[in-house]
């Protein structure tokens, strides 16, 4: 260097420059020839350079805190006498209490976490004139890159900064509350050391009652589902001087981004919200009904696991006698067809500590919101509503009767099933002849023309548990609007073809046409149905005349050989085994 300066000032001599200018020159070559072997210019304090500081800064250090950094030390030539980082551990003191040289204390106040400084200090404020054994020499000045990771104070708390809150809390949390929440924990300078989402399982405990961090029992508190914070809390809250073991260092700070999911109470009962309940309630359900009903369910915190809507099919099941979990199974006890109620079940009357193991998570809350379809009772009759008679109504419908009638068919919570008004023709049927369901041949019965009725039949006398493919559900109740529009008496009870006159003591003889002392199926045919027609004698309304005949001709056919003698011959009131003449 030095050598340097003095072959540039010889060159000095190749320009043409005045007297003045010559002089500057020549003072500025003493000058460096000076500044080439003078001692570091001394330091009268410390000087501070931020060499990075974090957009936020939460919280400055201020005298009594406690901090957690990393350094290198370094002489002003760059040389390194000591660093945490060799360590692999942060350097952890009480700031301005004496526990530092002077200079580091000084210089660590006022820094930010994830704050860098590059701080000088003068040997006055670090080892002064005696240093430190081999490893710093007498009057040294000191250089520290110092990065802040930690502090906290003795005397904080439990921070709580909540940045979203919902639009409905119902519930807040309570000491001895069990709750189900996810978190992110990091440290002070947002170093992760735990997430319950990378397990994708929440963390499920009580509150209150020492089963967790005291920091997090204090910061849990007063949470409704739905709600996030971010709890910020001291070591002497966390884990202390000796942090977990292994990714929480000692005397840290702790963070935990927290999402509250679900909550409840051991001594909590089912809750229930009626949404919808209809102004005519004739019936409500009690233990032993068999109900169907709708449902969306979801957990607490909004999250669906399941819906009947979406299988288009009603949940169909008693009630009252363990068939559901218990929390249903009461909240379907006392209500209305039509009726919508929101259940709310706490995991004791739900499915437990394990959940069922895909889409409902152990100790979750459930919701449930509910529409009832339809409800019976095993032991439940056909209801029978006259809603009009006419003032002649001398004859009454019974067993064997021809009727036909219009009806208009719905379910109990009004979706139509089917009307023969849309055919514009009645339905015919013979009663007792098993036509119809039993609830519909019940309620046609001891009917005059002209009459209507309402009926409401349970599956049981309806179409049972199957239903019908398309039309009727599985144990459905089925609502019928009846009106009787015509009737033909049937014949008495057994009998299929009565005679209208006396029976002719030539009876044999007279379907033998042919003469040949046996009866053939078309002589026999053709023989009723001219009793018929002539009014001598009558089949029973409503059935296939030809098959009624054919019927006839086989009980009298003993024999099987598609002939009668008059040995087979025989009439009705002559045995009562078969239903014919």
């Amino acid at each position: 260097m030095f050598l340097k300066v003095l072959q540039s000032s010889v060159a000095f001599k190749h320009f043409k420059m005045n007297s003045w200018a010559q002089g500057m020159i020549y003072l500025a070559v003493l000058v460096a020839f000076a500044a080439c072997d003078a001692p570091p210019v001394p330091l009268d304090d410390i000087v501070i350079e931020k060499t990075f500081v974090p957009e936020q800064c939460g919280r400055a250090v201020k005298v009594g805190d406690y901090v957690r950094y990393h350094y290198n030390g370094m002489f002003p030539d760059g040389k390194k006498f000591d660093s945490s980082y060799d360590r692999g551990s942060t350097y952890n003191v009480y700031v301005g209490k004496k526990q530092l040289i002077e200079g580091m204390d000084r210089a660590l106040v006022g820094m930010c976490v994830n704050e860098r400084r590059l701080v000088k200090i003068p040997p006055q404020l670090a080892y002064g004139k005696e240093g430190y054994g081999d490893v710093i020499p007498p009057d040294s000045i000191l250089h520290f890159d110092v990065l802040l990771l930690d502090v906290w104070n003795p005397e904080d708390g439990v921070q709580i900064n909540t940045y979203h809150t919902p639009g409905n809390c119902s519930r807040k949390v309570e000491v001895s509350d069990y709750v189900r929440y996810h978190y992110n924990g990091t440290l002070l300078d947002g170093t992760l050391f735990d997430s319950s989402h990378t397990r994708l399982r929440t963390y499920d405990t009580y509150v209150g009652i020492g089963w967790l961090i005291a920091g997090m029992d204090q910061g849990l508190l007063g949470m409704c589902v739905g709600e996030r914070r971010i709890i910020t809390m001291p070591p002497s809250l966390g884990y202390g001087s000796n942090g977990d073991g292994s990714d929480i260092p000692g005397q840290a700070s702790l963070v935990f981004d927290v999402v509250l999911l679900d909550l409840h109470n051991p001594k909590d009962g089912i809750s229930i919200d009626n949404q919808v309940v209809p102004d005519n309630c004739l019936r409500k359900s009690v233990a032993g009904d068999f109900i169907r009903y709708h449902y969306n369910g979801s957990l607490l915190d909004g999250t669906f696991f399941d819906s009947s809507y979406s299988r288009n099919r009603t949940y169909d099941t008693y009630v009252g006698k363990g068939y559901v979990i218990g929390g249903m199974d009461e909240g379907l006890i006392g209500v209305c067809i039509g009726e919508r109620r929101r259940i709310t079940i706490p995991p004791h009357l739900g499915y437990g500590e394990e959940g069922t193991g895909t889409k409902i998570p152990g100790s979750a809350v459930l919701v449930f919101d509910i529409h009832i379809i339809d409800f019976h009772n095993p032991s439940d009759k056909v209801e029978i509503s006259t809603t009009y008679k006419p003032e002649a109504c001398e004859t009454l419908t019974k067993k064997g009767d021809f009727v036909k009638y219009h009806y208009n068919a719905s379910l109990m919570d009004g979706n139509f099933i089917d009307s023969t008004y849309n055919y514009g023709k009645t339905y015919n049927i013979v009663l007792g002849a098993n036509q119809v369901v039993p609830g519909m041949e019940e309620g046609l019965m001891e009917m005059c023309v002209g009459e209507r009725r309402h009926l409401v039949i349970p599956p049981h006398l309806g179409y049972g548990e199957r239903g019908v493919d398309g039309e009727v559900p599985g144990s459905a109740v089925l609502i019928f609007d009846i009106e009787l529009i015509e009737m033909e008496v049937g014949l008495p009870d057994g009998y299929m073809f009565i005679w209208n006159d006396e029976v002719s003591a030539n009876l044999f003889t007279e379907m033998d046409a042919d003469k040949d002392l046996q009866v053939l199926a078309s002589e026999f045919t053709d023989y009723i149905l001219r009793q018929v027609n002539e009014g001598k004698g009558r089949l029973a309304p409503g059935f296939d005349a030809y098959r009624i005949i054919e019927n006839m001709f086989s009980n009298q056919d003993r024999n099987g050989d598609g002939k009668i003698t008059e040995e087979e011959f025989k009439l009705k009131a002559d045995e009562t085994s078969h239903d014919e003449l």
